[in-house]
């Protein structure tokens, strides 16, 4: 846990339980082309809201999902209550177009909240600012925005925020205790901070994001990961396991598992959370791609995850302290006397040098296999103008492990980290 980066309360939870499921469902999942496809798509939303008159995911089962992303090693999740289309995955009073009208009928929120008490997941909830299809919500065809009102809208951003802030409360009062709030895409520029303080009153556990209300708890980056050695923030990386979409897409292109594996151990190393998105199929079920993903993601980062449990950040370690850069790129993560080296871009060779340490550690292990690995301290000749000794690690298997990342476990006496 980074100390200065701490609330001191129950909120605390969001730097021990760092990996997490970003769930993506709603009606966009019958079409199966983009969660966003009324706005990519140019699909209209006359022919888009019928098919609440289809949604009917009979074989929805909150605790597979659950089993599988504990498996995986995911501590917590974050569901779309209600995405850019409006339609609300809730029961909710406050409108018709919810999934209680659905022939499937049954609170898909309520079940997965039920589901997350059984198997201690902290539930998150999302909740998108811009609604195509309430009548209130000013859409005037800016970024993410339907191309202007059609007949029969009003248009009134203090009705739509009323809507929108009732809408909030029933999320974070119906359904249990809430661990993360989730706004997007605040194209009307809501700022009322002092709502985001009524839901901390009312959930004093949740952290809350950057994308509503300027008080907010913690960054959220999407797709690509920021370079550097340390978050100055708390920060959640989100990312989904296909490149196109984060609803189901039917012929996604899936990103590698070995790109996803290097995305978040860099995430994780500098201090971040993380939180892989998958989109659900209509019937309630998940793609086969999206779990063979997720259980290659889980076989590799169940082997290394103590290199993110309760290990702090540490690369300032190296980079404060050399004159010529790395020649293989390498964040540390650090507990105690313990160094985790995370090689999150492939070595170019089977050793590496491990600037400015000069000391041997007691013990050198790849945690992916638990191989233990050769040490010396020597001046490699290519440094021969340092003049210097450094650590070297030798003998790493880069021919035998190319698919995952490579995190070597260094156990030094006190002395290096006094």
């Amino acid at each position: 846990m980074i100390e200065r980066l701490r609330f001191y309360d129950k909120r605390d939870w969001f730097l021990k339980k760092r990996f997490g499921l970003f769930i993506h469902w709603g009606l966009y999942s019958i079409p199966a082309w983009h969660e966003q496809i009324l706005w990519r798509g140019r699909m209209s939303r006359k022919d888009y809201e019928q098919l609440i008159h289809k949604f009917n995911p009979a074989l929805f089962d909150p605790d597979q999902w659950l089993e599988l992303a504990k498996s995986v090693g995911m501590e917590y999740i974050c569901f779309t209550a209600k995405h850019h289309d409006g339609f609300c995955m809730f029961d909710t009073k406050y409108t018709d177009y919810n999934i209680m009208n659905t022939p499937y009928g049954k609170d898909i929120l309520r079940m997965l909240a039920d589901a997350c008490q059984r198997h201690n997941m902290v539930m998150g909830v999302y909740y998108s600012i811009v609604d195509w299809h309430h009548p209130n919500y000013p859409n005037q065809g800016r970024h993410h925005e339907m191309f202007g009102p059609r007949e029969g809208d009003e248009p009134n951003l203090k009705e739509y925020f009323r809507y929108m802030e009732n809408q909030v409360v029933e999320l974070c009062t119906n359904y249990g205790e809430i661990g993360q709030f989730f706004w997007d895409l605040n194209v009307c520029e809501y700022n009322n901070t002092a709502f985001n303080d009524h839901l901390r009153s009312l959930q004093p556990g949740m952290v809350i994001n950057d994308r509503g209300p300027d008080n907010w708890d913690f960054t959220t980056p999407e797709r690509q990961v920021p370079e550097g050695g340390e978050f100055q923030t708390l920060t959640e990386a989100v990312q989904s396991v296909g490149r196109e979409s984060w609803g189901h897409k039917i012929d996604e292109d899936y990103y590698s598992h070995k790109y996803l594996m290097r995305a978040i151990d860099q995430v994780l190393a500098m201090g971040g959370n993380y939180m892989l998105n998958v989109g659900p199929k209509a019937d309630g079920t998940l793609d086969e791609r999206d779990i063979r993903t997720l259980k290659r993601i889980g076989d590799w980062y169940n082997r290394v995850k103590e290199a993110f449990e309760d290990a702090i950040p540490a690369t300032s370690m190296i980079t404060d302290n050399i004159v010529t850069p790395m020649r293989d790129p390498m964040l540390l993560t650090r507990r105690g006397n313990t160094i985790y080296v995370h090689l999150y871009k492939d070595a170019e060779a089977d050793g590496i040098v491990v600037k400015p340490f000069d000391k041997l550690p007691l013990k050198a292990t790849l945690l992916n296999n638990g191989q233990e690995l050769e040490t010396c301290v020597n001046m490699p000749p290519t440094l021969h103008r340092e003049g210097r000794e450094y650590l070297r690690i030798r003998n790493l298997p880069v021919n035998e492990i190319t698919d995952e990342v490579l995190i070597i476990k260094l156990e030094f006496d006190d002395v290096l980290c006094e």
